[in-house]
This record gives structure tokens, sequence and C-alpha cells, in this order.
């Protein structure tokens, strides 16, 4: 009770103080601890949060019907600007067989509806079907690669600059595991386009899930919210980590922060190619460089955790 007392007190603090957004994050422990609400904030001037932008969300499909995707939930333009299944091969991403997580998982990067707002609430979404459900096996590999050729095949037409890969497989893989999803993530990282992927929710330390293990792919874990313990399956192949209840959640908010970064970078123009080979790699190297070390007393090793702001300041110098 005493917590959530405490968010409830946070919240009406930040809608009666802030001058830039009298909403409600969709996410406010993870986002304040993420400095995503700083950022929101500082640069209410100068960045769009996502406009002209669209996220690739790749899961198991999405209830359309649902308020918040609606056609005028994200005020001038549809949140929504198309949508695929690689499964059947058209463009209906409704929920199959055991599907369920793809209606919810855009929320925390994306939401902009009811006074409720994601990390980069102005973007908009590409819904790709791309298996039966987010807990998946290594054989979703085929229709899951078709999905990240899609988006490979349009994501200029489409101004896709950013994919969630959300699906897990819920084991601990300690090194790659070689499937056809692989050189459409080569692809995809060889033109710019940031993909990133969960690690599990199982409390593993010897590995983390397919396809987050893959190269190519950012693997994010996570902090639980409001504290300094990194948590869930943990592992040195983690990229970065992210405050949330779910590994899902933390992929989904980095996702979101990839995209404002990203228009940091562009609106700044900034030179990222001190940071890395191409823009994804440069973009999470200024995350880890930038983000709060934790140490984790069971594996030993350290994490860095987002700080959005303070990856923005570095590419502003300011």
């Amino acid at each position: 009770m005493f917590l959530k007392q405490t968010a409830l007190l946070t919240l009406l603090l930040y809608l009666n103080t802030s001058p830039t957004l009298a909403t409600e994050p969709a996410q406010l422990v993870p986002f304040k601890q993420a400095g995503i609400l700083n950022a929101w904030d500082k640069y209410r001037d100068i960045l769009s949060f996502g406009k002209n932008q669209t996220l690739a969300l790749l899961d198991d499909g999405c209830d359309l019907s649902k308020p918040e995707w609606s056609n005028d939930a994200n005020g001038d333009y549809p949140k929504i600007l198309v949508t695929y299944d690689s499964v059947d091969g058209d463009s209906n991403p409704k929920h199959e067989g055991r599907g369920y997580h793809g209606t919810t998982i855009g929320i925390p990067s994306s939401v902009n509806h009811g006074g409720k707002r994601g990390v980069a609430f102005n973007n908009q979404l590409a819904i790709v079907r791309s298996l039966e459900c987010c807990h998946c096996e290594l054989s979703d590999s085929k229709t899951l690669a078709a999905a990240l050729k899609w988006v490979v095949d349009n994501h200029k037409q489409y101004r896709i600059t950013t994919v969630n890969l959300a699906p897990v497989d819920d084991l601990a893989h300690k090194a790659p595991v070689m499937t056809e999803i692989d050189d459409q993530l080569k692809r995809l990282r060889r033109i710019g386009i940031w993909v990133s992927a969960p690690t599990g929710n199982h409390n593993f330390t010897t590995g983390i899930s397919w396809p987050a293990s893959q190269p190519n792919c950012f693997a994010i874990g996570a902090v639980k919210p409001g504290t300094d313990k990194v948590f869930l399956d943990r592992h040195r192949k983690v990229d970065l980590v992210v405050p949330a209840h779910a590994t899902s959640s933390s992929n989904a908010i980095l996702c979101g922060a990839a995209m404002i970064l990203r228009e940091a970078i562009t609106t700044a123009e900034y030179n990222w190619t001190t940071w890395g080979n191409n823009l994804p790699e440069a973009m999470m190297a200024i995350f880890q460089r930038t983000g709060t070390t934790l140490k984790d007393p069971d594996t030993g090793l350290s994490f860095k955790m987002l700080n959005l702001t303070a990856a923005i300041d570095l590419v502003f110098g300011t």
C-alpha cells in the first residue's frame, strides 16, 4: 500500500509541476528512473518524441479494436501506419492460436491515448504478426525471418527506424544459435535499423533467450523498478538494462528511447561515427557510456542502466 501511495504522490507532483505534459506516463516509476520524464521536459521545444518515425513491432499479433490503437488515438495521424502477417502472408495481424502479447507490448514505447503516453509517444507503429505466440521455439525462426525481411523491404516506404523483436524462447543460451533470422538481422544492422529483444524472465544467469542471444540484435535486461537491483535473465551477453517488471517492457521502453536518441542525433547533426561502424551500434555505445553502472552480486557482473536524458545531453553537448 505504501508503494502505491508513493507512486501516486509522485505522479500527482509530476502532473502539477511539469510545464510540459499534463499527462500520465505509461509506466511512471520506470520512466522517471530511466531519465525519460526529464528528457520530455528538458527537450520539449527541440524534439518531437518519435514523430516521422515508425516502430516495427514483431510479435504474436494485435487486437486492433483496442481504443489505444484506433485511428484517432494519436491526434492528427493514425498510430498504426501499416500491418502485416508473415505467418499467413496477409495484412491482418489479429491474434490466432495462443497469441496475446502483441496487443499490449506497444504501450510502453508508443501509446498516446486517453492522457497516457509511452516513451516515443508521437511515433507510429508497423504491427507485424510474426509467429503464433511470443513464447516461441527455434522453429518459429522461419516466420520471424520473413517478418524481418518485410521490414528490410519496406523500411523506406514506412519510415521504419526501429524494431522491437518481442519473442522469447524461455531458454538460457550462452552463445548464439544459428537460424534463418541471422541474415536478416545482419541486413537490418547494416542499413542502420535498430533491433533489440528481451532477455527473458526466469532469473537465468547462465544465458539469455533467443532471439536476444543473436548477433546484430541488442539484448535488453531489467532492473527492478525503484531499486538498483538487476534481475530476471542476466548474463554477460546483456547490452543494457532498463527499469521494468518484465524484460519485454524493458525492451519496449528502450525501443522508444532509441527513437528519441536517433532524432536527437539528426537534430543536432551529431557525428556519431566515432562511436560505432553503424548508427545502431553507435547509439548503443552512447547509451552504455551515459548509463548508470549497476553491480549484480549474484553474477559478479556490472551492467549499464538506461539514462535517456544523459544520452541526449551527450549528443547536444549540454
